[in-house]
């Protein structure tokens, strides 16, 4: 009897453990976020978002041999107690030009929730919960519906989103 895997679905998570004098600092990707914000741009760049991208496309490839170029970035921040709406990052009628993985990282995340929904063959409707943390990441793809809740009741929390492509 011979078995042939078709398709897998697969989910990265882990810490991100920078070397010592290299550590990401949360409070710089916070103040790049309110100043895109402020000045209304989409994307400024920020050194610790550099070290945050190069760590996880190396540690992608050295692990499991995926190779990623970015598509787009950006951070939320969540109230106390507020859901996403269910998010998805493709366009079903273009997939040539959507991103192949979702990237979601803790920046100063207390108690935060990730809803990842799938379908097992005929199993459908299928979900995925994982806590989101500091400096943790959750990679997934980009086809998988996901929601965010933010539990706790006393701060915001900040998620940083980077969507990949793979080559």
């Amino acid at each position: 009897m011979e078995k042939k895997v078709l398709t897998e679905q697969a989910m990265y998570y882990g810490d991100v453990t920078m070397p010592k004098g290299f550590e990401i600092n949360p409070l710089n990707l916070i103040n790049n976020f309110f100043n895109s914000l402020y000045q209304n741009k989409k994307f400024i760049y920020c050194k610790d978002f550099d070290k945050l991208n190069t760590y996880i496309k190396d540690f992608i490839l050295l692990k499991h041999d995926i190779r990623l170029v970015n598509k787009d970035s950006w951070t939320n921040a969540y109230t106390p107690n507020e859901q996403s709406e269910p998010l998805l990052h493709i366009d079903p009628v273009d997939l040539k030009n959507s991103a192949d993985f979702v990237l979601l990282y803790g920046i100063n995340t207390v108690d935060c929730d990730i809803t990842i929904f799938y379908d097992d063959n005929r199993r459908k409707g299928r979900s995925w919960n994982i806590k989101l943390t500091d400096n943790k990441f959750i990679m997934f793809p980009s086809t998988n519906l996901y929601c965010i809740k933010n539990n706790q009741k006393n701060s915001l929390n900040f998620v940083k989103t980077i969507t990949y492509e793979f080559i």
